[in-house]
């Protein structure tokens, strides 16, 4: 029987991600498929924004139900094949919560949507410092109007 390649981690090698917190996070769907919703052109505001599937709405729905005491979620744009969100956690909630709020909302997004529709891991950033944050921020609230040079968006 053939070994199977050992995965790497793509989390920060000794961060406790139970500690009090912010990170910037990315979580694609499978093959970058476009499940939950469609950028669309210029509102009154003149500013791109999603429409979204009845999965994008599940999706937004599911994200506003995390935040908790222990759990924010502060900024989050829902994009057509990915999500961006500022995760803020707040106390300690045992062994890795930023997994397991994560994990949570693939989880139950995939339920509603009867397959399984999410890479298997997600991207994080920790954000060390207010100028950080607030590059974060902006670029989370721009990415709708960057999605024609988005690398998501194949």
């Amino acid at each position: 029987m053939q070994e199977q390649p050992v995965r790497k981690s793509n989390r920060l090698k000794d961060h406790d991600y139970s500690s009090v917190g912010y990170y910037f996070v990315t979580v694609c769907t499978k093959k970058n498929e476009k499940l939950f919703g469609e950028i669309v052109g210029a509102t009154a505001l003149g500013r791109p924004h999603i429409n979204l599937t009845s999965l994008g709405v599940c999706l937004d729905e599911t994200i506003q139900k995390a935040n908790n005491d222990a759990i924010k979620i502060d900024k989050y744009a829902i994009m057509p094949n990915h999500i961006h969100m500022i995760v803020i956690l707040t106390g300690d909630r045992g062994r890795s919560p930023l997994q397991h709020v994560i994990r949570n909302i693939k989880s139950f997004v995939t339920k509603y949507a009867g397959f399984s529709l999410w890479q298997k891991s997600f991207h994080d950033h920790i954000i060390r410092n207010e100028i950080e944050y607030r590059g974060i921020w902006q670029y989370i609230d721009e990415n709708p109007s960057r999605w024609i040079e988005d690398e998501y968006n194949q």
